[in-house]
């Protein structure tokens, strides 16, 4: 019997099946630092715990956004629902920021207790053991989800996977403090409490500027723009190019093109190379959503004057 292959996973499918994972382990290790803090006596550790258990919530904000921004066009939306997904990665930066900012708080009032005489625990060994193993997992975690949202161009999967690697680099700074205080240095646990604190701000910022990118027609990058152009030309017919816009669509790009073709075609012959141009963009850029081409006689003054404009841009 001949057995039947299997169906290419969906975006949808790839990110719920790279969430559930997330959410799963987030669950398992976050527990585990918790425990870990709570008997070592550490602080970082503690606060690295509760940074691992907010992953979970940004896991289901991932897993709301995506489904919500893959949904068909319907009469209300005519342009599709991706800017949803933009809308669950501002979430996240959110929630990261206000996960930071708790974290950095709660480390510099332990460095004020140090410094006015109070005593501060040392870390017991086990909290080493946990952000050694953290450290491990969350960066693993970090190029798992990382290489699913370049496969599908998720950008909430994306900002989850910099939630991971915020996470990883936290349980660097829970280390070195935790390792610090263990040498005879106990403030230099509340100190990684605070050092996490700006590590996960910083990604907080990222995420929310690259949101807000996609959320106001952002260009694509230059190399993105370069390749496209060098395949508008290579297609025959097209001796110039007047026009090339592209904007950021949630995960999805537009493109507007304006070519310039021989004055005496006929209109067949030009809408048949405004065809091959649309076809070319649209396979070689499967994040390319919609791709608009006009066609402008190549004698016409504005469209040489726009073509070099565009070309010294």
């Amino acid at each position: 019997m001949k057995q039947e292959s299997k169906k290419p996973e969906t975006d949808q499918q790839v990110a719920m099946r790279v969430s559930g994972v997330s959410i799963f382990v987030n669950v398992v290790l976050s527990l585990f630092k918790l425990l870990a803090g709570i008997i070592a006596g550490s602080g970082a550790m503690i606060s690295d715990a509760i940074h691992s258990a907010s992953d979970v919530a940004s896991t289901v904000v991932v897993i709301i956004g995506v489904n919500m921004a893959g949904k068909k066009s319907d009469k209300e939306h005519q342009y599709g629902h991706e800017r949803l997904e933009c809308v669950s990665s501002i979430l996240l930066a959110g929630l990261l920021m206000v996960t930071g900012v708790g974290i950095g708080i709660s480390g510099i009032q332990k460095i004020i207790d140090g410094t006015s005489g109070k005593d501060l625990m040392v870390p017991g060994m086990l909290a080493l053991v946990a952000a050694v193993v953290s450290l491990v997992v969350k960066e693993w975690m970090f190029w798992y989800t990382r290489a699913a949202a370049k496969k599908i161009n998720s950008g909430a999967l994306m900002a989850d996977a910099w939630h991971h690697r915020s996470d990883a680099l936290s349980s660097i700074g829970a280390f070195i403090g935790i390792l610090g205080a263990r040498m005879g240095y106990p403030i230099l646990d509340p100190i990684a409490s605070v050092v996490i604190c700006i590590f996960i701000a910083k990604a907080a910022i990222d995420i929310f500027r690259d949101a807000i990118d996609k959320m106001v027609d952002h260009s694509c990058d230059e190399k993105t723009v370069q390749e496209m152009r060098k395949v508008i030309l290579e297609t025959e017919g097209v001796q110039r190019i007047d026009v090339l816009r592209t904007r950021l669509f949630g995960s999805k790009i537009y493109v507007d093109i304006e070519i310039a073709a021989d004055d005496d075609m006929t209109l067949k012959e030009a809408h048949t190379i405004a065809e091959k141009v649309h076809r070319s963009i649209e396979k070689k850029f499967e994040e390319v959503k919609h791709c608009m081409v006009h066609v402008n006689p190549v004698s016409e003054e504005w469209g040489k004057k726009q073509g070099k404009k565009q070309e010294k841009e």
